[in-house]
């Protein structure tokens, strides 16, 4: 399932890479629930929420200067950080 990671820079601790925001990947697999550490670095009562294993083509993250295209990187992202494309 193709995914597009929201392009949102909220203040505070977020745990979603800012070179991934607003790039288009795919969900390699789901990873399972977990307490969601923007809630915990805060000490608020975390909510439980799925973490995905999402792939990336190198040209989508950094487009022509991507030195090889087509490989690929895989990064843990939260569900609330992912739309559906």
């Amino acid at each position: 399932m193709k995914v597009r990671v929201h392009n949102n820079w909220p203040p505070g601790h977020v745990r979603t890479p800012g070179y991934l925001r607003g790039k288009t990947g795919e969900i390699e697999r789901k990873i399972g629930l977990f307490s969601n550490p923007e809630q915990n670095a805060y000490r608020h009562a975390p909510e439980q929420r799925e973490l995905l294993r999402v792939r990336f083509k190198m040209s989508e993250v950094w487009g022509a200067n991507a030195e090889n295209p087509n490989d690929v990187i895989e990064a843990e992202i939260y569900s609330h950080w992912l739309e559906a494309v």
